[in-house]
């Protein structure tokens, strides 16, 4: 355990109108104290609280106090005192709310330092606050995602993973294998005794197959929260000039692809991020759907067109109006017979057109646009974001988003396999305890419980920003 004083500016880097500077250790009280002894300024509060220094406060009281040093004011700014056990890292802590000049804020910094503190490595506070035990660290992780969070969906889940969401399941798995464990382990302590059997072994594997059901629903789970931090992917594709780069131009406002009246212009993918509704979009524009080209540069911009929309969540498949029958597209396309997915037919320039939509169902739907229009942009937005449910997604309760915890999880259900197999097998409860254990050792990793070396702790804390 790191027993000196931290400091860092928490705050964003550069000028605003305040910047936070946060100060944690045995010591915090007693170094920031220094910065104030020398006022020579008053102050006019009615509580006499700013006369008063740090360490005769009580806790969790803000205090206006002039930053002082050889009886020159650097600046006005209020002071919070936290106590231990009763802050976030769960040790003495001190915020400072000063004005936002970088000169004030390097200056405050060099005083604490010179002082006695040290300046905080990446994450040192929220690893201060896993190693105080006042959160566990998928909770600690949860607050880097929550600090990162961009959209809707992120931010859902970071909050119900910071408010110990996820460690309450896995808190709930680790009980029923600690009572299987239990039970084998004390009948192995009377094995001289045959005629006692504390496990009965049909509920053992119900319970182990409980177990490895929700640990597999955790697991399947990463997919979702894959999409959700790093985008819902949506390819547009369809055949050489339907107006695929003018639908995510003006999707994005903006002129990013080209645009011309030559077909097989777009010969790679092409991706923009755009929110919708708060939720994070990948669009990714394709080029030229075609049955035959005799040019290999096409050839290859085909191919990576479908394996974007394989990987793709929505498809949006555009047809030009003018050109084509909406009513012969399904039955005839075998590219869109392709992809079990939500698809999204958009038919294009419908100013020239003017034809009603078709009537579709299933995983498909229909819409006729004119780019040129900002309410038609404005549905497809809105279609997209139906298909997509992204209400249904955020209230599914659990869903994991980190590779480590995914990685954990991997081995936990590995090892929960094993033991039904070893049940099936009629193996022998040491051998059972053992990959029962390993299973507890997987969960534990998640949480922290079972991370033994600070090596492990710094590489994840190392991600998070200076002065969280």
């Amino acid at each position: 355990m790191r027993d000196y004083t931290i400091c860092a500016v928490s705050t964003p880097p550069g000028i605003g109108g305040i910047a936070v500077i946060r100060v944690s250790g045995t010591d915090a009280i007693t170094i920031c104290d220094r910065l104030f002894m020398s006022r020579s300024v008053p102050l006019n509060d009615g509580d006499g609280l700013s006369s008063k220094r740090l360490m005769d406060l009580s806790a969790n009281v803000v205090v206006n106090k002039h930053i002082c040093r050889d009886g020159e004011v650097l600046d006005n700014a209020l002071v919070t005192v936290f106590r231990s056990p009763h802050s976030f890292t769960g040790e003495d802590t001190v915020e400072i709310s000063c004005h936002g000049s970088l000169y004030i804020q390097q200056t405050i910094m060099q005083w604490l330092i010179e002082g006695g503190a040290y300046q905080a490595l990446p994450g040192e506070f929220t690893q201060r606050a896993f190693l105080n035990g006042k959160m566990d660290l998928s909770q600690a992780e949860a607050v880097a995602d929550l600090i990162a969070s961009t959209s809707f969906g992120m931010h859902q889940l970071a909050m119900n993973q910071m408010r110990g969401g996820f460690s309450g399941e896995l808190k709930y798995l680790r009980l029923q294998l600690l009572e299987i464990v239990s039970l084998i382990e004390l009948e192995l302590d009377f094995g001289d005794h045959e005629e006692l059997e504390f496990a009965n072994r049909e509920e053992l594997r119900t319970l182990a197959v409980q177990i490895r059901n929700q640990i597999g629903d955790l697991i399947n789970s990463f997919a979702v929260g894959n999409v959700i931090k790093n985008g819902i992917p949506v390819a547009i594709i369809g055949k050489p000039n339907v107006g695929k780069s003018t639908l995510l131009n003006a999707l994005l406002n903006e002129e990013r692809s080209i645009v011309t009246d030559i077909p097989g212009t777009t010969r790679d993918t092409i991706e923009e991020t755009l929110y919708i509704q708060g939720q994070l979009f990948r669009f990714i524009d394709t080029a030229g759907l075609r049955d035959h080209t005799d040019d290999h540069i096409e050839a290859l911009g085909i191919q990576r067109s479908f394996e974007k929309a394989e990987r793709a969540s929505i498809i949006l498949y555009l047809f030009d109006l003018t050109q084509e029958d909406p009513d012969d597209i399904i039955p005839t396309s075998h590219w869109l017979q392709k992809f079990n997915k939500p698809i999204l037919m958009v038919g294009t320039k419908n100013d020239i057109a003017c034809r009603s939509p078709i009537h579709t169902s299933g995983n498909v739907q229909a819409i006729h646009v004119s780019c040129k229009i900002p309410a038609d942009i404005e549905r497809v937005k809105n279609y997209i974001v139906k298909l997509t449910n992204i209400q249904k997604v955020t209230d599914t309760g659990v869903i994991v988003t980190n590779v480590r915890h995914y990685e954990a999880l991997y081995r936990a259900y590995e090892s929960i396999k094993r033991v039904i197999e070893g049940i099936d097998q009629n193996l022998s409860g040491d051998l059972l305890a053992q990959d029962l254990r390993e299973c507890l050792h997987y969960l534990g990793e998640i949480t922290g419980g079972e991370i033994a070396t600070t090596e492990v702790l710094d590489n994840i804390f190392s991600k998070f920003c200076i002065g969280k």
